[in-house]
């Protein structure tokens, strides 16, 4: 009797070390998919080879500064435990399609674009971060957070548009634009190691922090699914040949066109106005 209830208890012990190490792993596995798994991250230089970058006349080549952030942050992303995959590693034209397929390659990773940006007026600055889909958000965010937050520059906020490289990728993507190139103070910076390499550890940073920032900070910053809209885009190769805006030139054809075309119904008039005056 004493020896059945002593196996009884033994048995119930054993059972009850068995549930509690399902529930630590359970846990355990939550807990690494919650800080977010992922140590792969794949970089993504904007531009290179024939792809200059930027707008034309622009004395600063986007595709060089591009280059040597992903380089700077490869580096420091390496330091730190991460696996790197480099889109590309030098000065190289990749296409989009072949960017998406090299971060689609690598299911449980990271994808960041780095670009500068450029316009027509010399003034307009700051850092602004793209992202697409909302599993994206948390590291658009993170990034923004590090990036606006280091920069001399004003905070653009982040932004969700369909870029072709955030929209075809099956991994979290963003696309973190590092200043203005044409704006002469950001250009100034930008062509500076020590700047260049403030912006890769800024990067790294919002990587590493990616699901620490949005919860553990509160700040105009950090963005929130719920006041971030997508904004308008246009896919040109989707637009029908009957809706592409015409050129200025094809406007003053048209003008042509129509001024030819009045002149005989103005003469009409004339002559009929005449007759019946005369």
């Amino acid at each position: 009797m004493l020896a059945n209830s002593y196996r009884l208890r033994l048995f119930a012990a054993s059972l009850l070390i068995a549930l509690l190490g399902t529930l630590s792993t359970a846990q355990a596995k939550r807990a690494s998919q919650d800080s977010g798994s992922a140590t792969t991250v794949v970089i993504d230089a904007g531009h290179g080879g024939y792809d200059r970058g930027g707008i034309p006349g622009q004395q600063v080549a986007e595709k060089d500064m591009t280059l040597d952030v992903a380089q700077r942050l490869k580096r420091v992303l390496a330091a730190g435990g991460y696996r790197v995959v480099m889109t590309r590693d030098s000065d190289v034209f990749v296409s989009l399609g072949g960017r998406v397929a090299i971060a689609n390659s690598y299911p449980n990773a990271l994808f960041v674009c780095i670009h500068f940006n450029s316009a027509k007026r010399m003034g307009a600055g700051g850092i602004e971060t793209y992202f697409y889909s909302r599993d994206s958000l948390p590291l658009a965010s993170a990034i923004h957070y590090f990036v606006a937050g280091g920069a001399p520059s004003s905070n653009r906020g982040v932004r969700r548009r369909g870029y072709y490289v955030l929209r075809k990728t099956n991994i979290p993507a963003v696309l973190v634009e590092c200043g203005f190139l044409t704006n002469p103070t950001e250009a100034a910076y930008a062509q500076t190691a020590s700047y260049r390499q403030k912006l890769a550890e800024e990067i790294a940073a919002g990587v590493h922090g990616r699901n620490s920032v949005t919860s553990a900070l509160t700040t105009t910053r950090v963005a929130t699914g719920e006041n971030i809209p997508l904004q308008p885009y246009i896919d040109q190769t989707k637009v029908a040949k009957s809706e592409r805006p015409r050129s200025k030139r094809s406007h003053k054809k048209s003008a042509r066109r129509k001024k030819s075309s009045s002149k005989p119904a103005e003469s009409k008039t004339k002559a009929a106005s005449k007759d019946q005056e005369g």
